[in-house]
C-alpha cells in the first residue's frame, strides 16, 4: 500500500435543499480507499452511503451540495486532485478514465434501445476514441473479460435479451472500459440470486487483484461486506458509526448499531425468535395445502410451450411455513401464484383446505377462496394504490368482501395497524410517505385483514434492508404463532429461508430437486444444486470460515 491513499475523504458534509428547508444528509464522514483494496460502506436505506458515492463521482442531485470537507483522489498520472468544486469539464475528463461507477439496477441502468456493444463503448467515445474498429475490438475484449459467452453475438443484442447476471457483467465491462483506478460499486448485486451474486463478486475480486484498482463497495448487507472488503465503514443517519479494518470491526464492534447489523444479518442467524404459540392455534400437522404433480406450461407464439413448472408435489401442514427456494426462472413464483389461484395449471392438482383450486370457476367460490388465501407481493410500493390513504388501502378488501359496517371496518383497520406495529396516525398518510419497511407492513396487514388461513409471500422481504428484514420476519413469526397462519414463503435467499421455514422445496428450472424438513435440507443437502445455493450464502467469514477471497496486491505488483 502507498503512503498516500487512492481516495481520501475528510470531514465530508452534504446538504440537500428541499421545500421543508435544508436537510443534512451526510455529516463529518472520513475514510480512505487504498489502491488494490476494497472499502465497504455499509448502512440501511437513508444512512447517507449512496450520497457519499454520488459525491465522490460528481453526480450529486441538483439540489445537493458539499457544505464542508474534502475528497482527494491520487491519480497515477496527474497526482493529487481535490474533487470538491471541480468544473463539469474536469469531471468529464475524470469520469470513466479515473473513476467509474457500477450502478445498482442493471435493468434500469442500460439503455433499452441501445445494443450491448454500444453501451459498453460509450465511455470510449466520450473520451475521444474515433476508430470504430478499435472501439469494437475493445468492447469484445471487455465482454470476454467479464465472462460473457459469445461476446460477438452479445454485443449485437439488447438488454432485454440478457439475464440479470449478464446485464450486471455488462455494467462492469462498461465501467472497466478505460481502466479506471477507482471503481464505485453501488449495491451491484442486491437484485441478484445468491449464486449469480457470488459469481459477480468473484469477478470484481479477480479484476481488482489483476489491475490494482481500488473499490468503494456500497452495500446494506454486512455479510457481503465481511466476505469481500479489507476496510469497513458503518454509516447511520449520515454519520460514521464505526470504521476500521474489516476483521477488527467485526471481531469487536464498538457501535451498538454495528452489533445490531451483525445480529440481523440473515446469513448468520439460525432461526427467528418465535413468539410463544397459543396452544389453540399452534401447528397441528394436518395438511392445509396439498400440491400434487403440478405442471405449468405457457404458450409462446411460434415456439414450443415454456415448461415453467414440471411435476411438483408437496404438502404444507396447518400453522407452518413451507418455503419455495430457487434462482430466477426456477418456477417458484409460478408455483406460488398457482396455489393462490392466479394461474390455471396445465396438469396436476392443488387443494387448500377443502377447496380444489384447479377446479375453481368464477363467481362466489373464487371470491370465497381469495378471502381464505392471500398473496403478498415483493414490491409493496407497486402493489399499493398511491392515491389512497393507508386506512383506505386496508379497508378496501373489507369493502370488496362486504365485511362489516363503516365503523366496524374502521375498528378493524386500527386493529391491524396495531397488529403489524404501525402507529395509528399512519392511517392518514399515503404510501409515498412511508419507508419500505412500513409499506411492507401495510401490505401484510392488508392481506391479514380478511382473516385468511393461508398467506403466500412472494419475495416479501428481499428488497428490504437487513434490519427491516429481520423485523418483518419476526413479525411474521409472531403473527403465525398468534393467529395460526400457514405460509408459503417464496425466496431466492436461503439465509432468510433458514430462519423462517419448517419445510422446504428447492426448485431448479421448474423441477423440484429436493424437498423435506428445513433442518434436514440445510444440514444434510442431498442435491448438488442445493449444496451450490448453500455455498453461495454470504457471510462465511462471519461464520468462522475462510472467505476464500483473493488478497490485495502490493503496489509493486500492480500491472502497468
Amino acid at each position: 500500500m502507498s503512503a498516500q491513499p487512492l481516495l481520501s475523504i475528510r470531514d465530508l458534509a452534504v446538504q440537500y435543499r428541499t421545500r421543508r428547508g435544508t436537510v443534512d444528509a451526510v455529516r463529518g464522514v472520513s475514510f480512505d480507499v487504498e489502491a488494490g483494496s476494497v472499502t465497504a460502506l455499509v448502512g440501511e436505506s437513508g444512512s447517507g452511503k449512496t450520497t457519499v458515492a454520488q459525491t465522490v463521482i460528481g453526480l450529486l442531485a441538483s439540489n445537493g451540495h458539499v457544505s464542508a470537507g474534502s475528497i482527494r483522489l491520487t491519480e497515477r498520472t496527474d497526482g493529487l486532485t481535490d474533487l470538491v468544486g471541480l468544473s463539469e469539464r474536469r469531471w468529464r475528463h475524470l469520469r470513466g478514465r479515473c473513476i467509474a461507477l457500477i450502478p445498482q439496477d442493471p435493468g434500469n441502468s442500460l439503455n433499452p434501445v441501445a445494443t450491448i456493444g454500444w453501451s459498453v463503448g460509450e465511455a470510449l467515445r466520450i473520451h475521444g476514441w474515433k476508430d470504430r474498429a478499435k472501439i469494437r475490438a475493445r468492447v469484445i475484449d471487455l465482454l470476454e473479460r467479464v465472462g460473457i459467452d459469445d461476446p460477438e453475438t452479445r454485443a449485437r443484442q439488447y438488454p432485454h435479451e440478457l439475464s440479470g447476471g449478464m446485464r450486471q457483467r455488462v455494467l462492469i465491462a462498461a465501467a472497466l472500459a478505460l481502466r479506471p483506478e477507482l471503481i464505485i460499486a453501488d449495491e451491484p448485486t442486491s437484485a441478484l440470486d445468491v449464486t449469480v451474486q457470488r459469481t459477480v463478486l468473484d469477478l470484481l475480486d479477480e479484476l481488482r487483484t489483476e489491475t490494482g484498482m481500488g473499490i468503494l463497495f456500497i452495500t446494506h448487507d454486512l455479510a457481503v461486506a465481511a466476505d469481500r472488503s479489507d476496510a469497513l465503514v458503518v454509516m447511520r443517519g449520515g454519520q460514521v458509526q464505526e470504521a476500521g479494518p474489516t476483521a477488527g470491526v467485526l471481531a469487536a464492534p464498538r457501535s451498538p448499531y454495528t452489533r445490531t447489523l451483525l445480529a440481523d444479518a440473515p446469513s448468520l442467524a439460525r432461526v427467528v425468535e418465535r413468539a410463544a404459540p397459543d396452544a389453540s392455534v399452534s401447528a397441528t400437522g394436518e395438511p392445509l395445502v396439498e400440491v400434487s404433480g403440478l405442471t405449468q406450461e405457457f404458450v409462446r407464439a411460434g415456439r414450443s410451450p415454456l415448461l415453467a413448472v414440471d411435476d411438483v408435489s408437496f404438502t404444507v401442514a396447518r400453522g407452518t411455513t413451507h418455503a419455495l427456494v430457487g434462482e430466477s426462472g426456477s418456477g417458484k413464483t409460478t408455483t406460488g401464484r398457482s396455489i393462490a389461484g392466479f394461474n390455471r395449471p396445465t396438469r396436476g392438482g392443488i387443494r387448500v383446505g377443502g377447496t380444489e383450486v384447479t377446479a375453481l370457476a368464477g363467481g362466489r367460490a373464487r371470491r370465497a377462496f381469495h378471502r381464505s388465501t392471500q398473496l403478498v407481493y415483493q414490491n409493496p410500493y407497486a402493489s399499493l394504490d398511491p392515491r389512497q390513504s393507508i386506512a383506505d388501502i386496508l379497508a378496501e378488501p373489507l369493502r370488496n368482501f362486504g365485511i362489516g359496517s363503516r365503523a366496524e371496518r374502521a375498528d378493524r383497520v386500527a386493529h391491524h395497524l396495531e397488529l403489524v406495529a404501525l402507529a395509528p396516525e399512519l392511517g392518514s398518510r399515503h404510501p409515498r410517505e412511508l419507508s419500505g419497511g412500513q409499506r411492507q407492513r401495510v401490505a401484510i396487514a392488508r392481506a391479514l385483514i380478511v382473516e385468511p388461513e393461508l398467506v403466500v409471500l412472494d419475495e416479501a422481504v428481499s428488497a428490504l434492508d437487513v434490519t427491516v428484514q429481520a423485523q418483518i420476519l419476526r413479525l411474521l413469526a409472531r403473527l403465525q404463532a398468534e393467529l395460526g397462519l400457514t405460509y408459503v414463503f417464496i425466496s431466492h435467499d436461503l439465509a432468510v429461508v433458514r430462519q423462517i421455514a419448517d419445510t422446504v422445496s428447492v426448485l431448479r428450472r421448474g423441477t423440484q430437486v429436493e424437498h423435506g424438513a428445513a433442518a434436514a435440507v440445510f444440514d444434510h443437502p442431498q442435491h448438488a444444486y442445493t449444496r451450490e445455493l448453500l455455498a453461495a450464502i454470504p457471510g462465511a467469514s462471519l461464520r468462522g470460515q475462510s472467505a476464500s477471497r483473493p488478497s490485495a496486491p502490493r503496489k509493486e505488483e500492480v500491472p502497468a
